[in-house]
Formats: structure tokens, sequence, C-alpha cells
């Protein structure tokens, strides 16, 4: 029994979607991270300035790095397993400028390239830079205490890589155990002021929803604990049983109880969409988000169809 705190529903702010219509000319036809992940944000389009994604690049990413991935994008060249072309810069500068606009307004960002297992100086996993850790590293410069849940079934490297010292940012992964980048074990805690300040759940093939919620009260308790002035979800939806990548076979009423829990759980969140390699990555955010913003469960009217009808 878990004994993390609920707050009243009236204390919990709507969450809306953030989407930039740039995300689409990313990476086009790729069968893996292709715009077919988010056609169904095509509704929505949100003006953010590229320039201010390439000050924000800044606060975690070396320039001689950020030049090798410009440079990569204007010469058309393949890295992070992606083919990079020059919409791909102006996606990355807009997914990072969308993913502090959410962390400051308390929303969803739909982004592509994803970001966490983007490293200082390393791209990787279809990432570039990493979004959800340079809007992080920017509320910490301002002086908050920031606690990042990531629940993409691959653990995010590159995030945990750049807090592991830091003790203004908590990083909790729940990923699936003995798959791809091979990192995240329950041993990696954190190290010199950032020890205790990392937290790796990991969760076995086929597992279902139950472990997945578990572990979902599990970060919940732990971030509690630390008491963060917010909270940044990297919401991958890789967990999903329709995934074509991982096996933990997680259904959408997961998500939407993880983000009423979470609602519940916390007064400040934000959210921003790592990764997810299935054509119903739109029903995962609009699950998530009912989640936060219904506090109640799923809506009557609404047909189910993980639900079984008498």
């Amino acid at each position: 029994m878990f004994s993390y705190i609920y707050q009243p529903l009236n204390e919990v702010a709507e969450m809306r979607i953030l989407f930039n219509k740039k995300s689409l000319e990313h990476n086009i036809g790729s069968e893996q991270e292709g715009e077919y992940r988010i056609h169904g944000f095509s509704k929505y389009h949100n003006d953010v300035d590229p320039e201010y994604g390439l000050e924000l690049v800044k606060l975690v990413h070396p320039q001689e790095y950020i030049d090798k991935v410009k440079n990569a994008c204007f010469n058309n060249e393949k890295i992070a397993e992606i083919q990079l072309t020059p919409a791909s810069w102006d996606a990355a500068l807009i997914s990072v400028a969308l993913t502090m606009k959410a962390a400051q307004e308390g929303h969803f960002a739909v982004v592509r390239p994803p970001g966490h297992h983007a490293g200082k100086s390393c791209s990787m996993g279809f990432c570039l830079f990493n979004n959800i850790a340079i809007a992080a590293q920017k509320l910490a410069n301002e002086g908050k205490k920031v606690f990042i849940l990531d629940i993409d079934a691959h653990h995010g490297n590159g995030t945990q890589d750049i807090f592991y010292e830091d003790d203004r940012v908590y990083y909790c992964s729940i990923h699936q155990s003995f798959s791809w980048p091979n990192t995240g074990s329950p041993f990696e805690r954190g190290s010199g002021a950032g020890l205790g300040y990392t937290l790796n759940l990991q969760l076995m093939l086929g597992c279902g929803d139950k472990p997945f919620m578990e572990a979902i009260d599990k970060a919940i308790e732990a971030g509690q604990k630390f008491n963060p002035d917010i909270v940044g979800i990297s919401a991958g939806f890789d967990a999903y049983y329709k995934d074509k990548m991982m096996n933990l076979d997680v259904g959408l009423k997961s998500f939407y109880e993880t983000g009423f829990r979470l609602g519940r759980a916390f007064d400040n969140l934000f959210a921003v969409l790592e990764g997810g390699y299935h054509d119903d990555i739109f029903a995962c955010v609009r699950d998530f988000t009912d989640g936060i913003n219904v506090g109640s469960r799923p809506v009557p009217d609404r047909y189910n169809h993980e639900m079984s009808l008498g």
C-alpha cells in the first residue's frame, strides 16, 4: 500500500495539447519514428520561435554538438537512426521551444523528434536534443525542484546522464528490462550530489497493466517525497500493446489511470511526447490528458474497445 496523497479534484489544472505542424516534415516516410505517429494531431497548431528553441538548447548541449547536428541536417546526413533534412533542424528547435511552453503553462507538447536518449553531446535513438532535460535545466536554473517521470518503455539514458549528479532534478524511469539501450538498472541511483535522485523501475516483458500501475504508484510516492515544484512527464507510449518495438502489453486504460493518479498527486504538471511506434498515439495522449483533466473514471458516453460489454 503506497502512502502518497491525493489532492481535491478542483485543484487540478487543465492540460491542453500543444502541437506544431513542422513536426510532420521531419523524417518523412520512416516506418519507425515517422510522421505517421502524429497525423492525428494535425488539427492543432501552436506557433513558437525556432530561435528561442536554439537559445534553450544551449542550456544543456555544447555549441560544438549543436553545430554538428545543424550541419548533419543541412547536409541530409543520417544520424541517430534517422534521415535528416533541413526540415529536421526546424522541427528539432520547435520541439525544444514547444516543450518549454508546455512546462511554463502546464500542457502536453506533442513533438518530433523525441529527446530522452540524447545526451549532452550524443544523438541516438531518434533523438537529437533532449527536450525535457532542456526544460528541466531552465526550471532548475530558476530555483525550482523538478521531478521527471519517464514512462517510455525504453530507458531515458540521456536524461539520466544529464542529471546524474544533480540534486535539483529527480529522474525516475519506468521501462522494459533487458531492452535497448541496456541502461536503467535499479543500481543506477545517481552520484555525488545527485546520489539518491535517480530511480529506475524495470518491468518484465508482457507484464501488462497491473505491474505498470504498481510502478506508477512507486514513482508517485518517490516524487512526493522529493516535494517538487514541478513535474515533467516524458510520455512515451511504446508500452502500449500494439507497439512495434516493445512488449509490455499495456492498454489505454492504464494511460488514463496514469494521468488520473498523477493529476491527483501533483498540482503542477507538464508532459512531452517521447516514443510510441503504432497508430494509436492520438488515443494514448487523449486518454492520458483526459485522466488528468477529468479526474474521474472514463466518460461513459465514449466507447472503449478494451472494456467488456455484458
